[in-house]
């Protein structure tokens, strides 16, 4: 069984409950996240074994982090302690037209984002890892965290591993300027990748890249094979979301293997959390690979498992490979042609 890591940021998530806004609410419920803490949860409920490489506070709130990740049974032997803090954000539902809101804390000053450059054995960590998992958002943080990333992306890369990279750019984390600072760090990470979960505004905005077309497929299907081609890139894939009138969202997949792209149908349902599909969409993608299903297969898989995300409370997906197909089974009535 391949052994799979993600390497990122803990966070605490403060959700106001319902759709209240924070100013008229006088609670929250808090849980433990992160792109790192969601892909590896999400592949381990498909039966791969997961562990998270990161750095938490040795407090009474890094030990409670810890325990949460336990009970979804990551593996936590490559996380560190050390630092005073866990980053948090709040997180406000949206409803209609008002969008969902998330508010980040100082997160600079987080454990993992103040962990010395030399904090991870990264030879060792990179000898018992087979997959890979890093996100954008990390990428984001500061240099040294740009370092330690790149480094362990090089040390499993050398050691054969396999490498998955989420663009998963947040203009809010890079700042003025952000996609000139970007762009060199994000072309590292794509010299280094073999699965790189993006689509169309990402070669656009990020590296650069200039198309006549107008239309998002179009440009899709022009950009992508030439990111693929510059960089090495084994697969890529990503989503194509809308918000429709009635307040539900419809989503398609596509994935990009072998000069040939591959659609899911058009899905479309209510959302209850949207927070983490992404990374539900990822898992997907990477489970359908390491199990040899057909790009088909492995992109609606990964669609599905997308949309069952949005039905649950929480960043973490939590659905079994049973349960997607299940829905892939019964979402046919849902399904646009």
């Amino acid at each position: 069984m391949p052994r799979i890591g993600a390497f990122g940021e803990v966070m605490m998530r403060l959700q106001v409950p319902g759709y209240e806004t924070l100013s008229q609410s006088s609670r929250l419920n808090y849980s433990f996240s992160g792109s790192g803490v969601n892909v590896a949860a999400a592949l381990g409920r498909f039966g791969h074994e997961c562990s998270l490489i990161s750095t938490l506070p040795d407090s009474s709130v890094g030990e409670a982090a810890l325990a949460y990740l336990r009970k979804l049974g990551i593996h936590t032997a490559y996380i560190n302690r050390g630092g005073r803090y866990v980053g948090m954000y709040f997180l406000e539902n949206g409803f209609g037209v008002r969008p969902g809101k998330v508010t980040y804390t100082d997160r600079l000053g987080s454990s993992f984002n103040t962990a010395a450059l030399q904090s991870y054995n990264y030879a060792a960590i990179a000898e018992k890892i087979d997959v890979i998992h890093f996100c954008g958002i990390t990428l984001a943080m500061n240099d040294i965290v740009r370092k330690q990333m790149k480094q362990l992306a090089a040390d499993v890369k050398a050691n054969g591993g396999t490498v998955v990279f989420d663009f998963n750019y947040r203009p809010s984390l890079w700042g003025e300027n952000g996609y000139a600072k970007a762009r060199s760090h994000y072309e590292e990470m794509l010299q280094l990748a073999d699965i790189v979960m993006m689509n169309e505004k990402d070669p656009l905005f990020i590296l650069g890249m200039r198309t006549e077309e107008s239309d998002r497929v179009a440009q899709l299907k022009q950009l992508i094979p030439q990111v693929v081609q510059q960089y090495g890139i084994r697969i890529a894939a990503g989503t194509h979301r809308q918000i429709n009138a009635d307040n539900t969202h419809s989503l398609t997949g596509y994935l990009y293997k072998e000069d040939v792209f591959e659609f899911s149908d058009k899905l479309n349902f209510s959302v209850y959390d949207r927070i983490g599909t992404g990374d539900a969409f990822t898992s997907g993608i990477v489970h359908g690979e390491l199990k040899g299903y057909s790009p088909q297969q492995t992109v609606r898989f990964a669609a599905a498992a997308a949309m069952l995300a949005h039905t649950v409370a929480g960043d973490t997906p939590d659905a079994t490979e049973m349960e997607i197909f299940q829905v892939m089974r019964d979402s046919i009535g849902d399904v646009e042609r």
